[in-house]
């Protein structure tokens, strides 16, 4: 199916593929394409620090329109895509299990737990309508179910002279025992240097939530982000100017981003709710459908009737077997449980609300991400040593 302005997730050549080659650098068994340029850096020498600084939302097109010409950018060594779907959810698991969505179970902000008959918020564990945590369950499904050995475990195992850290903002879940709080670039980049001044062999993973939570705030085009960007890459660079020549920073992000122009409820289209055996989960640029056995060519009709320019509805077959979205190795046994028998991609700047009778989705943004336009599914790979 012909589609303009859309990247179809490349696991050949994708995020996966540059936290891959830290795995090898650090002598993890991994089944993954790495990133050939990255190797061939990484193979230049031994380095006391490696850092991965995680810029969220930093999208290739974004980079391109904001800083086209700046010290990010001259370093510049690639641009791959994200996996999909092109959220943090996805995306950001993929660097911390060094796997795909579809090895990890974990696809979007919303899924659906039949072990608890709900849909659960992916990063917060809350209850996804009423925005609630759960009381006392008798299993926790996180721990259990949708559960992964972390990057930071598996080099410490493979590397045993080398010590894993995360940093990230303080509301985050930790994934690594030596884990510090940052919570913004000033932070992140004071704890970098501090980290870099041990004698120990060590590799950072910084996360900034920034650009993300500015675009989805003001959107892409506006002043916010890129003066956030322009203040980033002058702070970066005059970290970079003091590391020293054992040290190596990749800087990329999870996916990019792309200003909403419509949004539409399904509680607007009772025709659609009919054939629906429960709401739709996801996301709001990626929403499941569990359709009625005796009904699926009417929704399809009636679907494609209204959506057809903006979203591109396929069967679960298609999205997982024929198009491989989320990948490719040995499958999560839950992704049958987390995707319906139809899937729809965004390929506009349009959404679907994900909300129920009972309550109101959550507020629209101005900017967001998760479907297939090259704004979305475009990232850099930019590295800076000395």
């Amino acid at each position: 199916m012909e589609k303009e302005n859309i990247i179809m997730p490349n696991y050949e050549n994708c995020i996966l593929g540059t936290i891959t080659s830290i795995l090898k650098y650090y002598n993890v068994e991994t089944k993954h394409k790495s990133s050939e340029k990255i190797d061939k850096i990484l193979q230049q020498k031994e380095y006391k620090n490696v850092i991965v600084l995680l810029l969220d939302g930093l999208g290739e097109y974004i980079l391109n329109e904001d800083l086209p010409n700046g010290y990010l950018k001259s370093n510049q060594i690639d641009c791959v895509t994200s996996v999909y779907p092109s959220t943090t959810t996805a995306a950001l698991t993929t660097y911390y299990s060094g796997k795909p969505p579809y090895e990890t179970g974990w696809i979007a902000w919303s899924q659906y737990f039949k072990e608890y008959g709900r849909a659960l918020d992916m990063f917060s564990h809350n209850e996804s309508y009423m925005r609630e945590p759960l009381k006392k369950p008798l299993i926790d499904v996180f721990k259990t179910i949708v559960n992964y050995e972390s990057i930071f475990e598996q080099i410490e195992k493979a590397s045993k002279n080398v010590k894993a850290y995360e940093l990230e903002p303080e509301y985050a879940e930790r994934r690594a025992k030596r884990s510090i709080k940052a919570n913004n670039l000033d932070e992140l980049i004071m704890n970098i240097q501090d980290l870099c001044n041990n004698p120990d062999k060590k590799f950072i993973f910084a996360y900034s939530d920034n650009p993300d939570g500015l675009l989805h705030k003001y959107g892409v085009e506006s002043k916010e982000v890129k003066d956030f960007l322009i203040e980033a890459e002058s702070k970066i660079k005059d970290m970079c100017n003091k590391m020293s020549d054992d040290t190596i920073l990749i800087i990329t992000a999870d996916h990019g981003h792309k200003d909403i122009e419509k949004a539409y409820t399904l509680l607007d289209y009772p025709e659609i709710q009919e054939c629906l055996i429960m709401p739709a989960s996801l996301e709001s640029r990626v929403l499941t459908f569990w359709v009625k056995e005796n009904m699926k060519k009417i929704f399809e009709e009636r679907f494609n009737k209204i959506f057809k320019e903006e979203f591109w509805l396929m069967k679960k077959d298609e999205f997982l077997n024929k198009y491989h979205f989320l990948g490719y190795g040995e499958k999560h046994y839950k992704i049958d449980d987390f995707i319906g028998n139809y899937v729809a991609l965004s390929i506009s700047g349009s959404i679907i609300r994900l909300e129920t009778f009972l309550a109101e989705g959550k507020p629209v943004k101005k900017s967001t991400h998760c479907g297939l336009t090259k704004e979305e599914m475009e990232v850099p790979i930019i590295i800076i040593q000395k």
